[in-house]
């Protein structure tokens, strides 16, 4: 199964709540007003702070902190233990300080709502409206059907920008199950986009998982209307653009997976309307020591002008190798390799994890820009060469 991955933090339990989720900058609301009885306020939350350098070029002292605190409530509603309702609200706080070799220090920080939702479920169904983390497909790395955000493998946080709207989910007993979703509000570039959805236009989409022998298969649609120049600076210009993805996943003692997408732009003007993308990968444990896993993906992405056209793109592989050198000890490399620029990036880690502290060294060894994830914050934090310092508190 791929389930809805949500944060799952604890809840916040009132008396009454008046919960409203804000639907992006078009300031749609909702107001959800829920009677229960009294009960006892919980709340969780995630605390880091981090120190990074640059050892090529001029050293470029960097410190950070961010604090995601989450507060939510679920209560039981009658005529069944199988129906709930779940509401969640959640803040990013973050502040930066560099200091160049010349000049004061350069400072940065925002606080912004971060998660937003109220949900209903029963045994097979659920139902999640406001500002939410949808994701989804098989790949763990390099993931074409990465639509709705922005999470990048490195980053110990998982820090993604959740969408506003409303997503439906139904699981048959079989285990094949339906999505539905429509999004509204959402601006900002996700993903491997290279232009925003339109303002005020609603964005929709669907998808089927079903189960095969060993694993499952998934079909997955979307569409949305895009606003932007999309390369073309000064022409105002906005035109639909369909989606469709695929993947896959099977356990056959190696874990092997696919993950595809297409993508169509009806604009006559562009010179390549369409954008394919695909990934294949594997997975496997090996009995050395305390067990080393190694994962590996191949990804292509191209723009053509027809579907099986060709075009400019990319490819880049990369490998991932996790070891746990001792209960609270972890060691961990990726490396991603870019074949058209000849290009690698490395990616090395030390965490030692406690009860609620976790502590990591990062190192670093990359290009001066990191051009796989350009979406993600990460990827101009590991840029070049150097090292990080985090530690991190969860409660």
């Amino acid at each position: 199964m791929y389930p809805i991955r949500e944060d799952g933090n604890p809840g916040l339990k009132l008396g009454r709540i008046v919960f409203r989720c804000a639907l992006g900058p078009a300031a749609l609301a909702v107001l959800i007003a829920v009677p229960c009885p009294a009960k006892s306020i919980e709340a969780s939350g995630t605390a880091s702070a981090w120190a990074s350098t640059h050892v090529s070029g001029p050293a470029l002292p960097i410190l950070g902190f961010r604090y995601l605190p989450t507060f939510a409530f679920e209560k039981a509603l009658p005529k069944g233990k199988s129906r709930a309702l779940r509401f969640e609200g959640g803040l990013n706080a973050f502040g930066t300080a560099s200091f160049p070799a010349r000049g004061g220090a350069i400072t940065d920080g925002k606080v912004r709502l971060y998660r937003a939702w109220g949900r209903y479920t029963t045994a097979r169904f659920e139902a999640r409206i406001g500002l939410q983390r949808i994701d989804f497909g098989s790949a763990s790395i390099l993931r074409p059907l990465m639509w709705f955000d922005t999470i990048d493998p490195r980053d110990p946080l998982q820090i993604t920008d959740g969408v506003s709207g409303l997503l439906v989910k139904y699981t048959f007993q079989s285990n094949a199950n339906v999505w539905a979703w429509g999004l509204y509000g959402n601006g900002r570039v996700r993903g491997w986009d290279t232009s925003p959805t339109a303002q005020h236009r609603p964005e929709f989409g669907g998808r089927v998982q079903l189960p095969v022998p060993k694993g499952e298969v998934a079909l997955t649609y979307h569409h949305r209307t895009v606003g932007g120049s999309a390369g073309f600076p000064g022409m105002p210009r906005t035109y639909p653009e369909d989606r469709v993805g695929f993947d896959g996943k099977w356990d056959l003692g190696v874990g092997l997976w696919f993950e595809g997408a297409l993508i169509k732009a009806s604009d006559s003007r562009l010179p390549f309307p369409y954008r394919r993308a695909m990934t294949v990968g594997a997975d496997y444990t090996f009995g050395l020591g305390n067990g080393l896993h190694v994962l590996g993906e191949h990804f292509d992405l191209r723009d053509t002008a027809s579907v099986l056209g060709r075009g400019p793109g990319v490819k880049v592989s990369a490998l991932s190798l996790s070891y746990p050198a001792s209960i609270v000890d972890a060691l961990s490399a990726i490396l991603y390799h870019d074949w058209g620029n000849h290009r690698l990036y490395r990616f090395l880690s030390w965490k030692r994890t406690y009860d609620r502290w976790s502590f990591l060294l990062i190192a670093f060894w990359n290009p001066a820009a990191f051009d796989i994830y350009r979406s993600t914050a990460a990827g101009a934090t590991f840029g070049g060469k150097g090292l990080q310092l985090m530690v991190i508190f969860n409660y």
